[in-house]
């Protein structure tokens, strides 16, 4: 399978980890409280030609710190309520719609424009090497003529490492709010390689578990089956966002070392869209031969006890008969054993030659009655 290229030199080489920390794709809804907005804001920063110039307190100090139309603010809120999302929304003449699906979460990724502002939706994924689970987080991106606001309802993606990448790079981050937008769509794209890895591993694993003979391989198939379909889930809208922005180049006037940016994130979020593909159709492959090597292994089972059932009936056979070969001189001596005074074998001078030969006929006769039958 194609292997994820390296960081692209666009910008400044960074780890591929994720924090150690995530809430996973589950949001929890907090009850709304009358505090301010501020108290959410991880971060907050102004940006002039690239260049950090202000570290305004409050959402209202961040837009009154630019000082034209050329400048940026770069706000980060963290799992804020409903009540301080409103106030941001209001400070950002944000749209009601897109406010409501920020508050709401649990949302499929996404790309949606409201006017001059793109509302982005995207779905971090980590895997857990303890656990060896995939965990999702949920962001959500407004992105303005002069803003950038980040709403994140977990630990991933690491946006601070993506702010230094980009204060390190002012050749870049001059190119406003829409480098921003991509450098995140960067670092979620490239935050799946180490999922795609570890999902890669747990098949092998299976694979190995499968041919083993390993119990519960097909509960371990079908969890990691689930896994993979969420990862799709996450990954797969991807490609329409990422063409999305590709048909506005020319509308919007973007610049062409965004545009190589943008072509460069959708060749690596195809290739991990390919791999959960794939991923898919291997663990159903998986799952069928695992139901054969089951299948074949429960006939085997049935054969063995088939033919120790047999070997059983054949052995009562004989003991059959030779119990029935036993029983008819048993019969006989205990006839003419009776002794009763009229009987009239009982003085006969031939007697008991003729109850011998009588009892060693009838004997020969069962043993080859029950030889031609098999029975012996």
């Amino acid at each position: 399978m194609p292997q994820l290229r390296p960081i692209r030199s666009l910008l400044p080489s960074r780890s591929a980890g994720l924090s150690d920390a995530d809430a996973g794709h589950a949001v929890t809804r907090r009850p709304v409280e009358p505090t301010p907005a501020e108290e959410t804001v991880v971060n907050s920063a102004v940006y002039r030609d690239g260049r950090k110039t202000a570290t305004p307190a409050t959402l209202s100090e961040a837009l009154a710190s630019l000082p034209d139309a050329s400048s940026m603010a770069w706000i980060g809120m963290y799992r804020p309520n409903d009540a301080q999302l409103y106030a941001a929304a209001k400070q950002f003449d944000l749209h009601e719609l897109a406010v409501e699906d920020a508050i709401v979460a649990h949302q499929r990724p996404k790309l949606e424009r409201y006017g001059k502002t793109l509302f982005v939706v995207l779905r971090a994924a980590r895997y857990c090497d303890e656990t060896e689970r995939v965990e999702f987080g949920e962001l959500h991106v407004f992105c303005g003529p002069t803003f950038v606001l980040t709403v994140r309802h977990s630990e991933s993606p690491d946006l601070s490492a993506v702010r230094r990448r980009m204060e390190s790079n002012p050749d870049l981050l001059r190119l406003g709010p829409e480098a921003v937008l991509y450098a995140i769509l960067d670092a979620v794209v490239d935050g799946y390689a180490p999922v795609v890895a570890g999902l890669q591993n747990d098949i092998d694993e299976i694979e190995t578990e499968v041919f083993s003979g390993a119990p519960g391989v097909s509960r371990r198939i079908y969890e990691l089956t689930r896994e993979v379909i969420e990862f799709q889930r996450a990954t797969r809208p991807l490609l329409g966002m990422l063409r999305g922005l590709s048909a506005g180049f020319e509308k919007y006037n973007t610049d062409e070392e965004l545009q190589r940016y943008l072509r460069d994130v959708t060749d690596h979020a195809t290739v991990v869209v390919e791999r959960a593909d794939g991923f898919r159709q291997l663990l159903g492959n998986i799952l069928t031969v695992n139901a054969t090597l089951v299948s074949q292994e429960q006939n085997e089972e049935m054969r063995n006890l088939t033919q120790a059932s047999y070997a059983q009936n054949e052995e009562i056979k004989k003991v059959s008969a030779w119990a029935a070969i036993l029983f008819a001189p048993t019969l006989i001596g205990t006839v003419y054993g009776m002794n009763f005074d009229h009987m009239p074998e009982l003085h006969c001078v031939g007697g008991y030659p003729f109850a011998l030969s009588l009892m060693m006929l009838t004997c020969a006769g069962l043993y080859t009655i029950f030889k031609r039958r098999g029975w012996l």
